[in-house]
C-alpha cells in the first residue's frame, strides 16, 4: 500500500518544527490542484499520512511549507521581508505502491530535503 508522509525539523533550534502549515498539491500539465492543508504537531509531523492507499497515484506532487509564518512565530524572523518564506518542494511518484517520505529541514537562511523512509 502506497503512502506519502512528511515532517519538519528546525535545524537552527535543533528540534521539531511544530505549527508549520503545509499545502499538498497534485500537478497535471500547467494546472495545480490542492489536495489538502495540514499543520505539523509537536513532533514536527502531521497527525497522519498525507496520502495513503488508493489516494496516492503516480504523478507529480508539490508540498508548500509556510516556513515564514513558522520562523516569525518562533522568534527567528521579524516582520520584514524574509529570505525564506514559502518553500515549495516538487517531486514525482513513479510507483503508487511505494512509500514516500519528504522531510524538510529548515533554518532562517537555508533548507534541505531528501527522500526518507
Amino acid at each position: 500500500m502506497g503512502r506519502l508522509s512528511t515532517h519538519v525539523l528546525d535545524t537552527a533550534k535543533g528540534k521539531p518544527a511544530a505549527g508549520v502549515r503545509i499545502m499538498l498539491y497534485r500537478l497535471s500539465g500547467q494546472s495545480r490542484s490542492k489536495i489538502s492543508e495540514l499543520v505539523t504537531n509537536a513532533d514536527g509531523r502531521t497527525d497522519g499520512p498525507l496520502l495513503e492507499g488508493a489516494e496516492l497515484t503516480t504523478g507529480t506532487y508539490e508540498l508548500v511549507f509556510l516556513a515564514g509564518d513558522y520562523l516569525r512565530a518562533s522568534g527567528q524572523a521579524g516582520a520584514g521581508v524574509l529570505f525564506l518564506d514559502e518553500i515549495p518542494i516538487r517531486f514525482g511518484v513513479p510507483d503508487a505502491a511505494a512509500q514516500y517520505h519528504v522531510p524538510l529541514l529548515i533554518s532562517p537562511f537555508g533548507y534541505s530535503t531528501y527522500r526518507g523512509s
